[in-house]
């Protein structure tokens, strides 16, 4: 069987807010069914209305010491990257031991994770991020990037909504009419099509722009009325569809583009990726400033460092009268929906690592090789090594 003798661990996750869990009862039957002894934390799947008998009926053993979990682990399956346990006063990288597979988001791009990624070089792990997943078919099972992105979108526009300090759709009242708020959505990706369709379904007058001829036909589909960046299709579009890794001068261009636009606007949402690498900066502070008193700015991007250079990580801060949105784990607050899709996305990615009872890390693989974050006690992980680079050229 796949996983004979291995021991798959589920840990509880620890930053704040964050309610997925990287496993479902249906998962864990799945691997407890290929041979794996599946061992979760308890209290793990609490957070996603997920509860401990569920994980022992499907084959689970409990297991209340997280830092057994760690030890035992051949396998380590998280939701979000190793943090300090604040409770243990440890670092998750330091219960991990040289040889563990670990899988999970880890946005090894993002300047906040390189740290921490060196950290799992040095001790011996070998990482794959979730986020570094090719888009092509056979990866379709497995992307999970595109799955949290979904609930991103949506929960992006949803947030926006609340904070906002006037109506989003068009409403009659007995002095008038009451105009429909403005949403510009910067990257028609998944997330971004999908905030779009909310944005639309609550009644706001949307718009839309990517450097990809395509994303932006689809959002125009959608109902978006597009702002031409001018970026040149051959320069834009990178292998699966997604966005190249555009040069300053062209990064440049596009906050050119959206410069006019951004004084009318009422929220901007910021979803623009470029797989495994660094968020584009695209919204300045002297962008910011000329938006409209009590805007918001939604940065679903932060993950990866961020769409908007006043961003802060995690947090919702007010600058120049607008509000900038840093939430990082989105669909953590949508954790029941989250979870069904991870799980299954996880599930299916490490089907692929193991073979009769071993880890078979296959690099000729395009999906092993994309994901590889560290291997052989080394970073090994493209965008990773470009950005630290970059910063290193800038320091």
């Amino acid at each position: 069987m796949k996983y004979q003798g291995l021991c798959i661990g589920i840990p509880k996750e620890i930053m704040e807010g964050e309610n997925r869990v990287a496993a479902t009862p249906t998962t864990v039957s799945r691997f407890v069914e290929e041979g794996a002894n599946v061992v979760v934390q308890e209290g793990a799947g609490l957070g996603a209305f997920i509860e401990d008998h569920e994980y022992a009926a499907a084959g689970a053993r409990m297991e209340a010491d997280v830092e057994k979990i760690f030890q035992e682990a051949d396998i380590l399956l998280k939701v979000k990257e190793p943090m300090v346990n604040e409770t243990l006063r440890k670092h998750e990288v330091d219960l991990m031991h040289k040889g563990q597979v670990l899988v999970t988001f880890l946005h090894p791009a993002n300047p906040g994770n390189h740290g921490m990624v060196n950290a799992l070089a040095e001790k011996g792990v070998v990482s794959l991020s979730l986020d570094s997943i090719p888009r092509i078919s056979r990866a379709q099972s497995m992307d999970a990037l595109t799955s949290m992105s979904t609930i991103a979108g949506y929960k992006s526009v949803i947030s926006a909504s609340v904070m906002l300090p006037k109506f989003m759709p068009m409403v009659g009242t007995a002095v008038g009419m009451i105009q429909p708020a403005k949403i510009f959505v910067v990257g028609a990706g998944v997330a971004g099509l999908q905030a779009l369709a909310t944005a639309k379904r609550l009644g706001a007058v949307v718009y839309a722009a990517d450097v990809r001829p395509e994303a932006a036909e689809q959002a125009k589909s959608l109902g978006a009325k597009i702002v031409e960046t001018g970026i040149p299709p051959d320069q834009a579009v990178g292998e699966g569809g997604y966005a190249k890794h555009l040069p300053d001068h062209l990064i440049q261009s596009e906050r050119e583009a959206f410069r006019d636009i951004l004084r009318d606007i009422d929220v901007v949402v910021l979803s623009a990726l470029v797989p495994g690498r660094q968020a584009p900066i695209l919204v300045t502070e002297a962008m910011v400033e000329s938006m409209p008193r009590g805007s918001i700015i939604e940065d679903i991007a932060i993950d990866q460092g961020g769409n908007c250079s006043l961003t802060e990580p995690g947090k919702v801060i007010k600058k120049h009268h607008v509000i900038i949105n840093g939430t990082k784990n989105i669909p953590g607050s949508v954790p029941v929906t989250a979870t069904h899709m991870f799980a299954k996305n996880i599930m299916n990615f490490v089907a692929i690592l193991a073979k009769d009872g071993r880890i078979d890390l296959d690099m000729n693989d395009e999906i092993v090789r994309s994901a590889m974050v560290t291997l052989d006690g080394k970073l090994v992980h493209e965008g990773a090594l470009e950005a630290i680079k970059a910063m290193e050229g800038h320091a």
